[in-house]
């Protein structure tokens, strides 16, 4: 019987059952879950703090607001969003995976972080929240890991408000071919002996690089955006274009 391709999606570079994609995610992060932070530092040298401040900046948050930080794992974006919004806001940390969001609530707890953010295990494409709900909606590192990006972009811009703004940060294209041999050969080589060393974890990590090689690169998640109703869809490419911050709008 010839296979049907809407019943399969990719899990790094394997072809899978859709429904087994959400299970074999979240085998990966419950995996990789205590030792996230660690990884993320090293990993990245310390640069995804830049990357994040950047999306801080680029939200326009202010006090009072609603926020949702969509796949926010273990809450570095959250607990900056809580401090701007104050005690008249509410921050949402929301993630699918049950190991990332109880480290990240442990995370916040700990830094004193409580009272204007509530934790929701969430599947991004179908969000419980009511229609128009935020005024702005993060997803970082997390929309390549999700099944249906289009489901989940329709999902993310019907909570959304009128006026209000989605901003994707994710793993994308290098600009320049050098860079971007340079970075296969990190992904694929180093990559995941880190996460053997550090993590004890190797084939996560080479799901994680695989994953972001078969995330759409910057062109195409902007159509995608535009498609499931996005206006003024814009990116910025950082460091080279190994990260890009997408912006959307809702009006």
């Amino acid at each position: 019987m010839k296979e049907n391709p809407q019943e399969t999606t990719h899990f790094g570079y394997q072809t899978v059952d859709k429904e087994k994609k959400v299970s074999l995610v979240g085998g990966v992060f419950d995996s990789v879950a205590a030792k996230y932070d660690v990884m993320n530092d090293v990993m990245s040298f310390g640069i995804h703090r830049l990357w994040k401040r950047q999306t801080i900046d680029s939200s326009a948050a202010r006090k009072g607001q609603r926020i949702l930080d969509l796949a926010g794992g273990t809450g570095d974006l959250a607990a900056r969003f809580s401090r701007i919004v104050g005690p008249e806001g509410q921050v949402v940390l929301a993630d699918i995976n049950a190991s990332m969001l109880e480290v990240g609530r442990t995370k916040l707890q700990d830094m004193g972080i409580v009272g204007n953010v509530d934790y929701v295990q969430a599947n991004a494409e179908e969000l419980p929240f009511p229609d128009d709900h935020f005024d702005v909606i993060t997803i970082a590192f997390g929309l390549r890991n999700v099944t249906d990006k289009d489901k989940a972009l329709r999902s993310m811009l019907r909570v959304l408000k009128p006026g209000g703004r989605l901003l994707v940060l994710e793993f994308s294209k290098p600009e320049q071919e050098l860079l971007n041999q340079a970075y296969d050969f990190y992904s694929f080589n180093i990559l995941p002996q880190m996460g053997g060393l550090i993590a004890n974890d190797k084939e996560s990590y080479q799901y994680l690089a695989e994953s972001i090689r078969m995330h759409p690169d910057q062109e195409t998640l902007k159509n995608l955006m535009q498609a499931a109703g996005f206006e003024n869809v814009d990116y910025q490419n950082m460091t080279g274009g190994i990260v890009a911050l997408h912006r959307g709008f809702k009006f």
